[in-house]
């Protein structure tokens, strides 16, 4: 008898250590996975610190694929952190009078070019080559371009004369504000998206602020 309790009793602490020996492994493989996760998410960042900015290209490439699948067109837009000019554009386009159309019909992307001494690890690689391939240079920003999902050019920031060609160079708008630089922008748009009566009169309105 007193055997067979000494048995009961041993089976008993067994069945305790083993309880212990799986909760301790559960709770260091818990442990060790965050370890492992804080580990990859910094060195992830490491990494793409050191990388610096993307590529033109890349950011290009992953607008037009977006646009693919949502069916809309890429608005690129060259900016610089100082330029206050590219603050307004972007606050124009982003007010809530504007945005939503902006959202249906674009993709926006920013690429950053003309940034200060101090600044110049924020431009993207091969912004300022793309510009310039697109009669941007020396043109001032915002520069701005309109491809389709395929990579055509449909319309740029520059105002030329009428019947005049894409290639041609022309004076760009930059951030619309005077009337003829908004009929210029409307007529664009007009021509890379689905632009309504009360959408066009709300865009125009709100981009005529830009010139007080």
């Amino acid at each position: 008898m007193l055997f067979a309790y000494k048995l009961h009793s041993l089976a008993i602490y067994i069945e305790i250590v083993k309880f212990g020996f799986f909760s301790f492994t559960k709770s260091f493989m818990k442990f060790h996975s965050a370890i492992i996760t804080i580990i990859s998410v910094l060195i992830f960042s490491t990494v793409h610190a050191q990388r610096g900015p993307l590529s033109a290209d890349e950011i290009i490439q992953e607008a037009m694929q977006q646009a693919a699948k949502e069916k809309k067109n890429v608005l690129i837009i060259f900016h610089a952190s100082w330029c206050g000019w590219c603050h307004k554009m972007d606050s124009s386009i982003n007010d809530k009078a504007c945005k939503k159309f902006f959202d249906d019909n674009y993709v926006i992307r920013h690429l950053v070019v003309d940034e200060s001494k101090d600044k110049k690890n924020l431009e993207n690689p091969g912004a300022d080559e793309l510009r310039t391939k697109y009669n941007g240079d020396n043109e001032g920003i915002p520069f701005w371009l309109i491809f389709d999902k395929d990579g055509k050019l449909l319309a740029d920031s520059q105002l030329r004369p009428e019947g005049a060609s894409l290639e041609a160079k022309g004076e760009n708008v930059g951030c619309p504000a005077a009337e003829k630089e908004v009929a210029h922008f409307i007529n664009v748009l007009k021509k890379t998206s689905h632009i309504n009566k009360p959408e066009q009169v709300a865009i125009e309105k709100r981009f005529r602020q830009n010139e007080k």
